[in-house]
């Protein structure tokens, strides 16, 4: 090759050289499994792309009008031979991307627990997975380890070789979880929870950011995965709780709120039940989470006493917490129980008497009377009928 041709592709090595090729070299088995999926499909559609565009090229050149010794038959319509490769091989291509595509599509399926660690190790059952809670905030992503009773924000770790059990939830926009060196992304949506299984296999330390734009702050919601051997992670644990600090649902309001580029922060300690009134979106005191709600209407609603305690919800949840140009906030009252009574929303002790059907959802008896004022909100009382 002359000095010359060399020169004209420096400016598409120097492209290439920021491309990462993390997908194609992973360090966690699911992820891996993924590659080879993608590599093997590739390859079986090569296998007719490259002989098509290759027999183009050569009938193009051997038929051209120029070639007076290539054969002319004008009268030539069929051929049972070439139909049969015509037809053939394609159809044996598309029954083995059929076949792989079925079986990736639940081997790998994100909610299926893992059968093994790698190809030649499988899943030690005597030792609990590794559980993290993730939650998608605007711009930032919270880690909750239940287990261990720590938070961060913007850091994830986990020990090598042991299956990480990953709950994933949003607080406003949908958003994606992806780390790439782990496994594929995973869509995080509010008041739903999505699930992924999933094993790191080498020590490192691996990127991980949201796949689905999601806003002003959505270039900088990044954050470092790290793979960390047994000693490693339990100093990391002992680290995180040494930082002190609490998160409960005040600490968690202020956190969700919009916030850009954010570092690193973590917590000694957290509110067991928070994950579980951000999955149900009602970690305002008083307000009615959403598995409420499902009993309720599953046993039949509350009737028209409901329509005075349910209010219009509003697409922008933080216009509808004080900003300026937003407008009053509002949310539909949670009941009351003696073992959640933070529902409790007014003085009264009174249940109204059609809500003995929802003792047999599971709830106890609410002890507020339905709100009659359309304009409470979070931070007012409503005012009182009698």
């Amino acid at each position: 090759m002359s000095r010359l041709k060399i020169l004209a592709l420096l400016p598409l090595a120097a492209a290439l050289s920021g491309c990462n090729y993390v997908v194609l070299s992973p360090a966690g088995d699911i992820a891996a499994q993924q590659r080879d999926l993608v590599i093997i499909s590739t390859v079986l559609m090569l296998l007719i792309v490259v002989p098509v565009m290759a027999l183009t090229v050569l009938f193009a050149w051997r038929y051209r009008q120029s070639n007076t010794s290539a054969r002319y038959e004008p009268d030539w319509d069929h051929s049972t031979k070439l139909e049969l490769v015509i037809w053939s091989a394609p159809l044996l291509i598309i029954i083995c991307l059929g076949a792989l595509t079925w079986m990736g599509t639940h081997l790998l399926d994100p909610y299926r627990n893992i059968g093994r660690i790698h190809a030649e190790r499988a899943v030690d059952q005597s030792k609990a997975p590794l559980v993290v809670d993730v939650v998608a905030l605007d711009w930032k992503w919270l880690f909750i380890y239940p287990d261990y009773g720590i938070a961060t924000v913007n850091e994830l770790a986990a020990p090598v070789d042991r299956p990480i059990n990953f709950h994933i939830t949003a607080s406003s926009v949908m958003n994606s979880f992806y780390i790439p060196a782990l496994a594929g992304q995973i869509y995080a949506m509010p008041g739903m929870e999505t699930s992924l299984h999933a094993v790191i296999n080498h020590a490192g330390t691996y990127k991980g950011f949201s796949a689905n734009y999601s806003g002003a702050g959505f270039s900088g919601m990044h954050f470092n995965f790290q793979g960390l051997d047994d000693k490693g992670f339990d100093a990391w644990i002992a680290q995180a709780k040494s930082a002190g600090g609490s998160l409960g649902r005040a600490e968690y309001l202020q956190l969700e709120k919009p916030s850009e580029n954010e570092p690193v922060r973590r917590w000694g300690t957290v509110d067991s039940d928070l994950y579980r009134l951000i999955l149900n979106m009602c970690v305002e005191t008083g307000k009615m989470c959403q598995s409420e709600m499902m009993a309720i209407d599953a046993k039949g609603g509350l009737g028209h006493e409901g329509l005075n305690n349910t209010l219009p919800l509003a697409y922008d949840k933080y216009a509808r917490r004080g900003t300026a140009l937003g407008p009053e906030p509002t949310f539909v009252a949670g009941t009351c129980t003696p073992d959640a009574p933070q529902g409790r929303t007014t003085a009264s002790i009174t249940a109204p008497a059609d809500t003995a059907p929802l003792l047999g959802a599971g709830l106890k008896r609410p002890i507020f009377t339905p709100l009659k004022s359309s304009s409470f909100f979070l931070g007012q009382r409503p005012k009182s009928d009698s």
